[in-house]
């Protein structure tokens, strides 16, 4: 749970220190005002990173050279992180219980958050890639080792593709071992995590919408064996070999055309695409039950609530909609929202959430 945040030039917020230390948590104001800068701070928190953007000299109030968050974050009841990082001089510093970590991925199990944004939609309507990154979001959660995996695998892949463009060929040899090695471990952990997401997402989706039969339809780039009406994944060997059939094709794009940067992952209905015929708000429910599922997958997985961030995700919906997710909300160790005035966020509270109104970066506690 996090107990407090102190801001320091961050984007239009005042700079003094907000307390969080209750379960519930919401932010009501107009748009512009701040709500969603105190969930990007959060989130800022969380990864190291934000979830707007990856240049953190965006991030600085207007005028300002630097700034700065510190975080304060009960694990478990008991055990207590600070989380401190500094943007000054155009260089970031985190510090984690007051050592500073050179690695992002230090912060990742620090503190277990999981957002809800409007730009979640592109995982039901936009290209393969976002597809690929909620999936892969959704591994490095729980799985630091992956984060290793899909780096190594994409340092390689540049080589490969540098020396495609440059057409000295003389180490493609050892870069398709490698390709193949790395690959075939994404492939098969973004196998296993999809078919994981299929036992929650199909049954929440029906409860909602009333449709039944949807599910996630992974179909790697390296297509896989059928043997005796099971599916094999392909020996590194077997990779090797189809990078070697391929490599023509490969020097005429200067580009590497298969491997786990070109994996598809769809959403489909009786063995057909379902997002092409499916309706605006059938799409963002889709995305909005892909975090649900991403949520509970992650406490089947660690054992561990997560930290819940709702940033104005339900305006599209309707009343039943609403209060049907809201009923099948996952299980979470913190819950923070955002709302404009006029939304019936009452229907949603309990005695115990605190609200904040938000004007101008400054906010107000309702008594």
């Amino acid at each position: 749970m996090f107990l407090y945040q102190t801001f320091y030039n961050f984007r239009n917020l005042k700079n003094d220190t907000i307390d969080l230390s209750k379960r519930e948590v919401y932010f009501i104001g107009e748009n512009g005002q701040g709500k969603s800068n105190i969930l990007e701070s959060l989130y800022y928190s969380s990864y190291g990173v934000s979830f707007r953007t990856h240049i953190d000299s965006q991030i600085i109030k207007n005028g300002e050279k630097n700034f700065s968050v510190n975080s304060m974050y009960e694990k478990n009841n008991k055990d207590v992180q600070k989380i401190s990082i500094i943007f000054e001089d155009n260089k970031k510093k985190i510090e984690k219980n007051g050592k500073k970590i050179h690695d992002r991925k230090e912060l990742i199990n620090t503190i277990p958050c999981i957002l809800f944004c409007h730009e979640d939609l592109q995982f039901a309507i936009g290209a393969p890639e976002t597809r690929r990154f909620f999936i892969d979001q959704s591994l490095t959660l729980y799985d630091l080792t992956y984060i290793d995996d899909l780096r190594n695998y994409k340092k390689v892949l540049k080589s490969r593709n540098l020396i495609l463009k440059s057409h000295q060929y003389d180490m493609l040899d050892v870069y398709d071992s490698q390709l193949a090695v790395l690959g075939l471990i994404i492939q098969k952990k973004r196998k296993n995590a999809i078919f994981q997401f299929n036992q929650i997402f199909g049954s929440i989706f029906e409860k909602i919408t009333g449709i039944e039969g949807v599910s996630i339809l992974y179909r790697p780039s390296w297509k896989e064996s059928e043997i005796s009406g099971e599916k094999k994944f392909p020996a590194s060997q077997d990779i090797i070999n189809l990078l070697l059939s391929q490599r023509e094709k490969d020097k005429n794009f200067e580009t590497t055309l298969s491997g786990p940067h070109r994996d598809r992952i769809d959403f489909v209905k009786d063995h057909r695409l379902f997002v092409p015929t499916a309706s605006t708000g059938q799409c963002r429910l889709l995305s909005l039950l892909l975090r649900i599922t991403q949520s509970i997958y992650f406490t089947r997985s660690t054992g561990m609530k997560p930290v819940i961030m709702m940033d104005d995700v339900m305006l599209e919906l309707d009343p039943d909609k609403r209060a049907k997710l809201t009923s099948m909300m996952p299980e979470y160790d913190q819950l923070f929202c955002t709302f404009l005035p006029g939304e019936p966020y009452e229907r949603y509270m309990h005695d115990s959430t605190k609200i904040y109104h938000i004007e101008g970066g400054e906010w107000y506690e309702r008594r």
